[in-house]
This record gives structure tokens, sequence and C-alpha cells, in this order.
């Protein structure tokens, strides 16, 4: 009817899905989108966006915020810092940490995360249960219970003390999220191999951050990722590989993925935009770009980008693990730490979508589309984040409006809390100027305008990606293995 108003209407761009790029106007109703078209009717408000690219608000799906690190270290930001920060990078749609530590009850931890997101949060979000205490309670009870109610992706780790499960332990977390349906992301590095070199290293006097990099052996990653894909192999549980850093790495997920493996990976802006000689600077100041796995080469950098475009790796994240360089966070051991003692992680959730978009899109390697599918499409769908990730009808008006011309020389000006940049100096091309979420502009002309706790908690659906392929290995076959029900 010509008395009928959209609420917003999206004017004169050209919009971006994983798919295509058209020139359209797009509107919306309430949260939503609600039409893409020619020259669609009004609406209450009018953007206009000549000369501008409309694209979905970006998902970044693995963000460390207001979460202590397993050396007891709170990192730098609060859900109302980290969302913040994400929103005026583009970034609508987040999944963090619900850290279990040894000794904590998960329906506990899960409980006082979500409390800490109400409070704070300005974008929508998602948690991973991460499973650090893989006992009775956790792995028949509560893990099951929490992905039941939503929770769909477990974390666990391989490496560090504190947090490590043994391979036992994470065959039992595998086979609680196989029955409750979800997935399962490991941060895979061989432990002894770790820590054997990090102690001959710190006996040798090797103590500077650049030291670091060659704690972690490329081997450890090599390692890791074939003994994960085995048990994967052996219970047919779907996995995602966190932070793939190494071109072995992703040959063996290659390897895997043409096996049938039903395996999915991700990587980072600094594993394809640094090196490990950005940990060789005076004094300490290399631990502003200590994160683990380490960054390094650019053969590396080239074998990740092809792997992207192959498809081995279908994600881009941040993983945005803030810390101060103070005594509250990369120096928390004193004035003189060696590189063992330093908090591991940097600061990415605001410009993990400026950085790939100025390499992907301004610099022709991979073009718009690729982009869009890589940080936003694919995260939402291999993650189950109902209506984000794509610009369709009915979808969650979250929306980024870029100035593909803009050129922006970074500074320490940031809205996070970690107080520098690890990227600072560096030109792109490529701004998101406008964001809306859900609707609601929360980010226009540098400002934001977004009051903390309006946010929701993103309860996510068993999706395609928590799936087992039914290609069930020889000892959990009862046809093959004297009829035993392992299961």
């Amino acid at each position: 009817m010509a008395d009928m108003l959209y609420d917003t209407v999206i004017r004169n761009g050209v919009i971006a899905t994983a798919t295509d790029v058209f020139k359209a106007d797009l509107a919306i109703t309430g949260e939503t989108i609600a039409a893409i078209g020619a020259t669609l009717p009004p609406g209450r408000r009018e953007i206009d966006a000549t000369n501008r690219l409309v694209l979905p608000g970006g998902v970044d799906v693995h963000c460390h915020i207001e979460q202590l690190s397993g050396g007891g270290l709170m990192n730098a930001d609060s859900f109302e810092s980290a969302t913040r920060s994400a929103a005026f990078g583009g970034t609508t749609s987040v999944i963090s940490f619900a850290a279990q530590h040894r000794g904590a009850r998960l329906s506990t931890v899960v409980e006082d995360y979500a409390a800490l997101a109400r409070r704070g949060a300005v974008i929508d979000y998602g948690f991973h249960l991460m499973v650090a205490n893989p006992d009775q309670q956790t792995v028949e009870h509560d893990l099951p219970a929490l992905i039941e109610a939503g929770h769909r992706s477990v974390k666990v780790f391989m490496t560090y003390d504190a947090v490590q499960v043994s391979d036992q332990q994470l065959l039992d977390v595998m086979l609680a999220a196989r029955g409750a349906g979800a997935l399962v992301c490991v941060h895979a590095e061989n432990h002894g191999v770790l820590k054997w070199m990090s102690e001959r290293l710190v006996a040798r006097g090797y103590v500077l951050p650049k030291f670091h990099a060659v704690s972690h052996p490329r081997a450890a990653e090599v390692e890791a990722f074939h003994r994960l894909i085995a048990f994967s192999e052996l219970l047919d549980q779907p996995i995602m590989i966190f932070h793939v850093s190494t071109a072995e790495g992703a040959a063996v997920i290659r390897d895997a993925r043409g096996r049938g493996v039903k395996i999915f990976a991700e990587t980072c802006p600094h594993y394809l935009l640094m090196t490990a000689q950005d940990l060789d600077r005076p004094g300490l100041e290399g631990a502003k770009w200590i994160c683990s796995p380490p960054q390094r080469t650019a053969a590396d950098q080239e074998a990740l980008w092809r792997a992207l475009a192959l498809g081995d790796l279908q994600v881009l994240s941040s993983d945005h693990a803030p810390y101060r360089f103070d005594s509250s966070g990369k120096l928390s051991a004193g004035d003189n730490p060696t590189f063992k003692q330093m908090a591991n992680g940097m600061p990415g959730l605001e410009l993990r979508q400026p950085l790939l978009f100025d390499a992907m899109v301004s610099q022709g390697r991979m073009g718009l589309s690729k982009f869009v599918e890589l940080t936003a499409t694919a995260p939402a769908r291999i993650y189950d984040l109902p209506g984000k990730g794509s610009l369709a009808i009915g979808a969650d008006a979250d929306v980024a409006i870029w100035n593909p011309e803009r050129r922006v020389t970074l500074a320490n000006d940031l809205h996070d809390n970690a107080g520098y940049n690890p990227f600072e100096g560096r030109t792109v091309t490529g701004w998101p100027e406008t964001v809306l979420r859900r609707g609601e502009v929360i980010v226009a002309e540098g400002v934001i305008n977004a009051a903390p706790g309006s946010g929701r908690l993103l309860l996510r659906p068993a999706g395609e990606a928590t799936r087992p392929t039914g290609r069930l290995s020889a000892e959990f076959d009862p046809a093959r293995n004297f009829g035993a029900d392992l299961y």
C-alpha cells in the first residue's frame, strides 16, 4: 500500500553477499530486512549509500572478552569495551568464551559469564563452552545440558598447564559433544614439545619476547593437528581447529578434508599480515605482539591465503585477547619477565574487518564476496547463528556501510582497553562508517549510540556443522567391532 512506510531504507548503495555484488536499495522493518530491490518505497528514515558498499555486519567467532586467563589474569576488556570496539570495526556479532577453570562448575561459569554480558554488551553475542575441568559432573551432566540449551560449541586446549586436557579427557569431551550436538573447537599444539622448548630456551638465557616464536615449533602444531584429526575420525565428531598458523598445518587439514573428515578451520589477520620478526623489538616491547601460536613467516602467509582460497580454511576471526602493556597484563610478572611470563594475546576485534577488507578487496587479493563469506557468512553458518552473516529478506538487519575509498593510517586510538594498537602505522583503504545492529544505527560519524546491555544472547540450534558424517570408524561400528555399542 502507498501509505506503508519502511522504518529505514538504505538507498543507492552497492550490496554484497557471499555470492553476489549488485546495486540495490535495502529496506528494514523493525529489526529485520524487509526488502531488497530497485527504487523501493520510502522509509521513515533514509540513509544515502551513494558510492558506498552495503555489507552484512561482521561475525567474529573467536573473542576473549572479560575472561580470566589460565594464568589468572583478567584480560583488559569488559563486554562493553570489547563490543564497542567491535561495532566501530563493522562487527555486529561475536562469540566469546565462558571459560571454566580447574575446580569450577561449568553451569555456574556460564551463568556468571552471561550476567557480565547482559550488563555490558552492545552487539549480539554467543558463548563457546570452554572446558578445563572435564570431570564426571562436567562431561555427563553440565556439558550436555548447556549444549542442548543452545551453546553449540565447546572449546578445549591441548596445551597450557592450567587448562590442558589429556587425550583421554579430550575424547570424553568430544563424545559428549557428539551426543548432544556441538562442534568441538580446539587450540591444537603439542604440550610436551612447547614445554620442552620453553624450558631449554629460558635455561640458556633466551628470554626476550622474540624467543616466544622459537618456543612454539611448527612441528608442535602439525603433530597436534594429526592427533586431533585422528580422534575426530575415530569418534566421527566434527571439529574446528582454531588459529592455523603454518603451511604444514594447512596441508594436514587439506589432506584430512580430502579424506572426508568433517573438519573446519580458521586463521587470523596476524598470521596473514605479520611474521615472527614483529616480536624482535627493543627491550620488552615485543611482548605486545606475543600470541599463541606465534606469527610465522612470509611463506606461511602465502600458504594460508591459498588455503582460504581453496576452502581448506573457512573462517577469519580475530582471536581478540587484549592485555595492557603494564603490570595488569603483559608485564604482570614484574619489570624483567621472561617470554614465558608474558600474557599471550593481542587486541583484534576492531581492526579485523578493516585489515582484511584492505588485503582482500582494496588490494584485490580475493574480492568482495570472498571477504563477506570469510568474515560474516561462513562463520554465521558454521556456528548456526540465527539471522546473522548475510543480507537476506527476513535476516536480522545487521548492516555495515563501507566507504571503499577511505584511507586510514592506523593510530593508537582503538576503542578497546588494551592501550596499544599492534597494527599502528599501517595504512588501509576501506572503512566501515555506519553500522546498524538489528535495524538500529549504533555507529555513525565516528560516534557510538548503543546502550550497554542492549546486545542479545544468541542461543543456537544444532546445525549442519555439528552433525556427524555417519561414516563410523571400525572400532565404533557394531558391524565391525563384534557388536559393541560404544556410543
